[in-house]
């Protein structure tokens, strides 16, 4: 298909509390080099996104106060494809305003929505996936998602489970039956090891009436506050009247409030060396190990009688680590974080409680 009509909306609205303290209210986890390769990981979603669509189709929705972080890390990018929500509303609402800001701009528009934080390991293949997905989409109603093929029992990801027959089209698509948030680790056995589940890898593709539809139908409320009104994106007071719907608009993602419920969802299996890098134990598992199972960032690190551990550290800090056997070691700014890997589901409460007992700048 024409490549001008092809759209791609990255989100990048999202705090990266999980990894704290790496990952800061002022600067998350997506404008940070977090596995060292020189790059931001906005920066190489960006770039994976320009095979697709032309720079100028490419839409940037975070939040208000990460602009400048935005420009300042896309400086090719055009100030007016970086959409700022005024406060977060989780992804419908995020979707919903990027839509009709392309729906405005091209009726016609395919769209392919991505997080702005992930690791694609293998460009190419996830590149001939987006392109068969966008060729579907194209030809059919269809709302899109993109099913990994799962290498674990994950309780941190999102499942999808397919339809036993694929679409005659392609052996790889297959109608979406169930989706399953984060189950506990007996069920994600059984979801592996039935061959029918895939991981959610949260990547969007339909086209712009077909979300429209999906919207009018499931998400009604939603769709009349953006389309009722949303001024123009060149109007002065385009963001006003985008913080009088955000002020009324729900929070709601769309999983639960879309994909869930509609009957013509698909999915399309795929393998391209893909991770959410949603926990430290999802870094851990893409950075190379020490004999001894650990994983370490930071050029002065000594380490005696640790085994299966994380360490991440500035390079100018020195740090002696002895004893520890599966923990998490790290320090950023004015912040230590000694805290067993089993109990990593916990940092988002550490976070909270350290801005609620000892304010906002170590949050």
């Amino acid at each position: 298909m024409n490549s001008n009509n092809v759209f791609c909306i990255i989100m990048a609205g999202g705090i990266g509390s999980r990894f704290w303290p790496l990952s800061r209210t002022k600067k998350p986890k997506q404008f940070l080099d977090i596995l060292g390769t020189g790059s931001s990981l906005i920066q190489q979603t960006y770039k994976r996104l320009t095979g697709i669509c032309p720079p100028k189709n490419i839409y940037i929705v975070t939040g208000e106060i990460y602009r400048d972080l935005v420009i300042e890390q896309l400086p090719e990018v055009n100030p007016q494809n970086v959409l700022m929500e005024p406060m977060r509303r989780n992804t419908a609402p995020c979707i919903a305003y990027a839509n009709q800001v392309i729906h405005q701009r091209n009726p016609n528009a395919i769209v392919v929505v991505a997080p702005s934080d992930h690791l694609i390991l293998e460009p190419e293949k996830f590149l001939s996936t987006i392109s068969t997905a966008i060729n579907f989409a194209e030809n059919n109603n269809a709302l899109l998602t993109i099913g990994i093929k799962p290498s674990r029992p994950e309780t941190g990801y999102g499942y999808i489970q397919i339809s036993e027959k694929a679409v005659e089209s392609t052996k790889d698509m297959f109608k979406v039956k169930t989706f399953t948030e984060k189950p506990n680790l007996d069920l994600a056995k059984v979801f592996v090891d039935s061959g029918e589940f895939y991981w959610n890898a949260g990547i969007f593709i339909w086209s712009a009436k077909a979300i429209d539809e999906a919207f009018g139908k499931y998400l009604p409320e939603v769709q009349a506050l953006f389309k009722e009104n949303l001024t123009p994106i060149e109007e002065s007071n385009h963001q006003e009247s985008l913080r009088d719907i955000y002020t009324e608009c729900k929070s709601i993602s769309i999983d639960y409030g879309i994909l869930e419920k509609a009957d013509n969802v698909y999915v399309i299996c795929a393998e391209f060396g893909w991770s959410d890098l949603g926990t430290w134990s999802s870094l851990y598992q893409n950075h190379p190990k020490t004999q001894d199972g650990n994983a370490v960032w930071g050029n002065n690190v000594l380490t005696y009688n640790v085994s299966d551990s994380i360490i991440n550290i500035p390079n100018d800090k020195l740090v002696i680590v002895q004893g520890l056997q599966n923990y998490i070691v790290t320090e950023s700014d004015n912040v230590l974080l000694i805290c067993s890997r089993d109990h990593e589901q916990d940092i988002k409460q550490y976070q909270n409680d350290a801005l609620v007992e000892k304010g906002d700048e170590f949050s």
